[in-house]
């Protein structure tokens, strides 16, 4: 089993103890006044990054519990739980309920999309193809190109293989997640293994060990592991945007440890918190951040990855239908190929 794996299943099982030991069911009434305080405490004991973001909590419950009335409805209720929630300017934070979900988008709509799927489809065409959720293609200086839209979208090891072999005649490969949400850890681990040679430290982890904001365990550290399969070995530059959250978030702060790899575009979204759930004593369930992570030098990503160098589409490009960031991503892998032939 890969380290990554043994460490994932070491926090699930401290983080799940840890939350076990705080039932808010068991310690408060099934009313508004009850149910906001659970929802509250849960967070204030088992949030991650209340000092990373400066955040005074104390004073957020002061705000926001005096509008809590014994005789306001669900809707009522649920709308300013998700206004307190949305003080802790964190995606992962949810607020789910039968009827609605409570969301925070602000990381990704504050800024440019740097991303037109239009246009994208001008460069893929029709002549493109699909496995495990990777649109490729081989553009017509030789370029290759993959467009990976979610990473809750399974890749098959085979498929991976199979993609970088029929893409292996190329000067270099484009990778744009532009717009990938997030997913599965999993994903990440599978497709960054097929760019590293040898197993690398990528950037650690830590988990809450009690209820006070700064009771954090050591930093343990992370790395992604070298595929036995086909691994690229030549130039690849990965297109972020804002909105690379999550999942995606890591992915990028792992490529920009890949020895051929560089990494254009936007700042990405953020979202470096591992999530966890609990319920509320009426059985709406809350995610939040539980476990941050870092990238190599022990530095957080929570509010995202720098690009190698940064891109933006613009308007004039946009026009023409042409994507600056593809663009510029084709030169530089003409000028490494160059150099390097």
């Amino acid at each position: 089993m890969r380290l990554n794996h043994l460490i994932i299943i070491l926090f699930l099982g401290l983080s799940i103890l840890f939350l076990g030991c705080e039932d808010a069911s068991m310690e408060f009434n099934d009313d508004p006044h009850g149910n906001f305080n659970a929802l509250w405490t849960i967070l204030d004991q088992n949030y991650c990054f209340f000092e990373y973001k400066d955040i005074d909590w104390d004073s957020i419950y002061n705000a926001y519990s005096p509008r809590v009335t014994s005789s306001m409805s669900n809707e009522s209720l649920f709308k300013l739980m998700g206004q307190m929630l949305a003080e802790l300017k964190d995606g992962h934070v949810n607020l789910i309920a039968s009827h609605d979900i409570t969301r925070y988008w602000k990381w990704e709509e504050d800024f440019p999309a740097n991303f037109n799927s239009e246009i994208v489809g001008k460069y893929l065409t029709k002549e493109y193809g699909i496995a495990s959720g990777l649109y490729y293609k081989i553009l017509d200086d030789n370029v290759g190109y993959v467009y990976y839209s979610s990473f809750s979208n399974d890749l098959g090891e085979a498929n991976i293989s199979q993609v970088l072999g029929r893409l292996a005649i190329c000067d270099g490969l484009i990778i744009d997640v532009r717009g990938n949400g997030g997913g599965s850890l999993s994903n990440v681990e599978k497709l960054t293994s097929r760019f590293f040679n040898e197993k690398t430290l990528i950037g650690y982890i830590s988990h809450k060990k009690g209820p006070e904001h700064n009771n954090f365990s050591e930093l343990y550290p992370k790395y992604v592991e070298s595929s036995n399969s086909i691994r690229y070995q030549k130039p690849v530059v990965v297109l972020s945007n804002r909105g690379c959250y999550s999942a995606t978030n890591e992915f990028v702060s792992i490529m920009k440890y890949a020895p051929n790899a560089t990494v254009i575009g936007d700042k990405t979204g953020g979202g470096s918190g591992l999530p966890f759930s609990s319920e509320l004593p009426n059985g709406w369930s809350i995610r939040f951040s539980a476990s941050p992570m870092y990238n190599a030098e022990k530095q957080q990503i929570e509010f995202g990855v720098e690009p190698d160098f940064y891109v933006s589409l613009t308007q004039s490009d946009e026009e023409k239908q042409k994507d600056t960031l593809i663009d510029t991503a084709r030169s530089i892998i003409k000028q490494s190929a160059a150099a390097y032939n």
